[in-house]
């Protein structure tokens, strides 16, 4: 949900494609990764969910799916981080993409011995890495269509710094 919010405020259509391609993908990683949730707990007696830690859950959602990270805090719309600053937003991106990889990484190391979820979890995996990619070409394309080398200092959908103070404007409104 934050790639297809952040669309939105993206400055050129190539940033826009990829918030909108990656976005979609992501609701499919979600179904999977739920796919590979319930299929591990639907068949749980009461003694293993007990044993396995899974009795708080259990109590609030049976063995429903409800989107959580591994420390219990569930889903909410904080995690959009949608800021309407083409820059910082594909910096934040970046971050998201790099810390789901990690996860992935600490899932792999957990069911190494279990093909059934570790092959799905590498090939969600290898997307992190492509959506890192596809996010530093749209940063790019971003940066470019800037008319200041300064582009970390403002947000370039509202504040343009070079209309403000920039000698080259100075001397181009003298010559007129």
């Amino acid at each position: 949900m934050r790639y297809l919010s952040q669309r939105f405020t993206m400055p050129n259509r190539m940033a826009m494609a990829v918030l909108n391609d990656v976005g979609t993908e992501e609701l499919a990683h979600l179904e999977m990764v739920s796919t590979i949730v319930h299929q591990l707990t639907r068949d749980l007696s009461m003694e293993e969910i007990e044993k396995s830690g899974f009795g708080p859950y259990y109590i609030d959602h049976t063995v429903g799916i409800w989107p959580q990270a591994a420390g219990g805090v569930p889903f909410n719309a904080c995690e959009f981080q949608s800021k309407g600053d083409p820059i910082t937003d594909l910096f934040e991106n970046l971050a998201a993409e790099q810390k789901a990889r990690s996860t992935y990484d600490n899932i792999l190391r957990v069911v190494k011995d279990m093909p059934e979820i570790a092959d799905p979890i590498r090939f969600l995996r290898a997307r992190e890495v492509v959506h890192f990619q596809r996010f530093g070409e749209a940063l790019r394309s971003v940066q470019e269509q800037l008319d200041a080398k300064n582009f970390y200092a403002f947000n370039p959908s509202f504040d343009n710094p070079c209309t403000a103070s920039c000698k080259k404007c100075e001397t181009m409104k003298s010559e007129n």
